[in-house]
């Protein structure tokens, strides 16, 4: 097995504690109203929505994707720490075992944050992971979380808060 590994990380004008409730907390139900063009729906398949839920992420017609089942693996939501393991799809790269999502968001000194994610593919046995799939997983990821920014952005309220920032 091999490891694929990409990290990056963005600045957003979003505060933490925002952003973070949009992707991971409600992100169930942000993320399809938010970005209808690429995700469908999001179904918890087991247990609860925290660590060891099984979800299915079933993507809208003509994203490239039919759906994904993946594994939450940790969310804290105190320090805005997320981890996830997608487990397999429709369609999924024959070469591909899974792949480890990290995130991290931290509040800015501007008000704003930053978000930092690592990406590690695994791949089947020995075999190579093309270098197209994992600069197309990390377009997507980045697309997604700029999508966001500029949705919060344009309707604020959209994700309000009941916590501090």
């Amino acid at each position: 097995m091999t490891v694929s590994v990409l990290e990056h990380k963005l600045a957003t004008p979003i505060p933490a504690a925002k952003l973070f409730k949009a992707i991971v907390t409600d992100g169930h139900s942000v993320l399809p109203k938010t970005l209808p063009q690429v995700f469908k729906n999001f179904e918890i398949l087991e247990g609860n929505g925290g660590p060891g839920t099984i979800r299915k992420i079933t993507y809208a017609e003509g994203s490239g994707l039919k759906y994904v089942r993946d594994r939450i693996d940790k969310i804290d939501p105190q320090n805005f720490v997320y981890h996830m393991t997608t487990l397999g799809g429709e369609p999924w790269p024959e070469t591909l075992d899974k792949v480890c999502y990290e995130l991290k968001i931290e509040a800015s000194p501007d008000g704003g944050s930053v978000y930092s994610g690592v990406m590690k593919l695994y791949s089947k046995g020995n075999a190579k992971i093309p270098d197209e799939t994992i600069k197309a997983e990390e377009g997507k990821t980045l697309g997604i979380i700029k999508a966001m920014e500029q949705s919060i952005l344009a309707n604020p309220e959209a994700c309000e808060l009941n916590v501090q920032n």
